[in-house]
């Protein structure tokens, strides 16, 4: 089982026409939020019908600079890992989308406790499958995936947390554009793919007895 994972769109979806083969021989995708640029369910659509054409297997989310109503889109059309979970072959794939407190104010924000709260229901629906993969779309706290430019360290103290606590194999994020990469927490695999205009994705191998991930940048 292959799936490939991609974040902060922000309406440009430029970069699916170099990924076309990857995403066409998925067998899964995952949005890890923020599909537009502080907008709302219209200019989302837009963006999951341009991946869909590729794939039409997709689980996404809203991210802090995505209106709540696109919240209500993606519940609709049945994809949403927001506060929810979904299985995939013996993978329990959960999420949480918006962000920990920002300075700027931006549409979709939780406290450290609401985002508990969200990882929790989504888990809860996963609880019992052999791999889980996490996608809160804000990183844990002290990685190489929270650090802006200033040096300071910005993710989500509760995802760090959680990652700690229930262990899943892989964690994907985004949000901190200037941060992607990837780490460890303990034996979690965890990533920040960056912009997706910028050409970070992450690939996630599936094999009988193992789940492998991979940061990749499209030259």
């Amino acid at each position: 089982m292959k799936i490939i994972s991609i974040g902060d769109i922000h309406e440009d979806f430029s970069n699916l026409i170099p990924l076309k083969n990857e995403l066409e021989n998925a067998d899964l995708v995952i949005v890890t939020g923020d599909l537009t640029n502080f907008n709302g369910r219209k200019e989302a659509k837009k963006v999951i019908d341009e991946i869909m054409k590729y794939n039409k297997n997709v689980l996404a989310q809203l991210g802090n600079l995505d209106q709540p109503e696109v919240n209500d889109y993606l519940t609709e059309k049945g994809i949403n890992l927001h506060r929810n979970g979904f299985i995939r072959d013996d993978i329990g794939i959960f999420g949480v989308g918006g962000s920990n407190p920002t300075p700027f104010n931006t549409p979709t924000e939780f406290s450290e406790d609401e985002i508990e709260t969200f990882l929790l229901e989504g888990i809860g629906k996963v609880r019992n499958t052999k791999f889980k993969i996490m996608v809160p779309h804000m990183p844990p706290k002290d990685t190489k995936l929270d650090i802006i430019s200033a040096g300071v360290h910005v993710g989500s103290q509760s995802v760090r947390n959680f990652i700690l606590k229930h262990k899943p194999d892989i964690a994907l994020s985004g949000h901190i554009h200037e941060a992607r990469g990837s780490d460890t927490i303990e034996n979690t695999l965890v990533f920040n793919a960056g912009m997706f205009r910028e050409g970070g994705y992450v690939i996630i191998t599936k094999q009988s007895e193992s789940l492998s991930a991979e940061l990749k940048v499209l030259t």
